[in-house]
């Protein structure tokens, strides 16, 4: 799909899409995959299994982890869109639920811009089709003054479209679906006609449980999807090396000067992200409350990003525990009535006590003040 305004270098684009962004590797991959390839695919699904993971092709070409979980749960999610059933990334907000999402539009079918956002005034249309009324006042219903949606494209095309946010969209927008899902097909009562979903068609839809304006799927939409519960990290290790990644990603796309190694600070905000989640220290010998906050990965990405900001504009360079006191102090206290409470009591019955973290106390009593 071109973007507006394709003048504009590629370079220049703040957040490019997956299939821009990791063209290169892309193109690697589909040039050494000789593997059994779906209709309309652009890739095996080994071959996209590897794109998300990562791995050296037999030539030496490396291709980056996109994701970092359980292989067996990636190996599901591609082998399910290669079926006739949808696939539904369930978890957590801040489980990578959209950049999975994204990651396997783009590998699948080199397009991950289909897509329906979804909210509490997602239309009908929005997931079915419009009308340009201009055309329609004119001329009457007919298929040029149709106005099709991201979903009825990717039926025409054969391709793979991302429904995101599905649980808070309103439940009889959701249940639109059903028969697009179901069926394969999606009517047009206005023109007595239908259009029927190519070889290639499929949906990816993206929820979570846990925020407010949740509208539950029915029984009938939810038997239309294969679910894979995308969890958080497992280890301190991998969620560090996952927030590592994106900062390093998201700085260059920032053009951040390059900082000396923050490990120190990154594995700091992990383990407070960590134990308050957890309601448990990391050493399991000290309970502590948890906020009213998800404190997920990609807070932590953001907090670390913020401070990797601050050090280059406003400090030496070096990430330190001031420049991701603020932002750790933000992403716990959401509540000011409760969790200032639980910050309070975790800074001074764990951080204080603990070795080599005097700078990140103090740091964090200062910005809590």
């Amino acid at each position: 799909m071109p973007a507006f305004g394709e003048q504009t270098a590629a370079a220049e684009v703040l957040r490019p899409h997956a299939e821009h962004a990791f063209a290169a590797e892309l193109a690697a991959l589909a040039a050494r995959d000789d593997r059994p390839r779906p209709a309309r695919w652009k890739l095996s699904p080994w071959a996209v299994a590897t794109y998300l993971l990562g791995g050296t092709l037999p030539d030496g070409t490396v291709i980056t982890p996109k994701y970092v979980g359980p292989r067996r749960l990636v190996e599901v999610a591609v082998t399910t869109l290669a079926t006739d059933r949808a696939l539904l990334l369930l978890g957590v907000p801040g489980t990578a639920k959209t950049w999975v999402s994204e990651h396997l539009a783009a590998a699948v079918s080199g397009d991950s811009t289909l897509l329906v956002q979804g909210t509490a005034g997602t239309p009908e249309e929005a997931i079915r089709y419009g009308w340009n009324y201009a055309r329609l006042l004119a001329h009457g219903p007919s298929r040029d003054a149709l106005v099709p949606s991201p979903v009825m494209r990717a039926m025409t095309e054969g391709t793979t479209v991302r429904v995101e946010e599905l649980t808070r969209i309103p439940a009889d927008v959701q249940d639109t679906l059903i028969t697009i899902l179901s069926e394969k097909t999606l009517p047009i009562p206005e023109l007595g006609q239908e259009v029927q979903a190519v070889r290639g068609f499929n949906l990816i839809a993206t929820a979570n449980d846990r925020d407010r304006g949740v509208n539950d799927l029915s029984s009938a939409l939810r038997r239309r999807f294969n679910t894979v519960v995308l969890p958080l990290p497992a280890s301190p290790e991998a969620e560090v090396d996952i927030v590592t990644r994106r900062v390093y990603q998201i700085g260059r796309s920032l053009d951040l000067p390059s900082a000396p190694d923050g490990t120190d600070e990154i594995r700091r905000v992990v383990t407070v992200f960590r134990e308050l989640r957890d309601g448990l220290t990391s050493d399991g010998r000290t309970k502590v409350k948890s906020p009213s906050g998800t404190l997920s990965t990609a807070e932590a990405i953001s907090v670390v990003t913020g401070g990797l900001a601050l050090s280059a504009h406003f400090g030496d360079g070096v990430l330190r525990p001031g420049d991701v006191a603020a932002g750790v102090l933000g992403a716990v206290v959401r509540d000011p009535g409760t969790d200032r409470v639980v910050w309070q009591e975790y800074l001074e019955t764990v951080v204080r006590e603990r070795d080599g973290w005097q700078d990140f106390y103090r740091a964090c009593r200062e910005v809590s003040a």
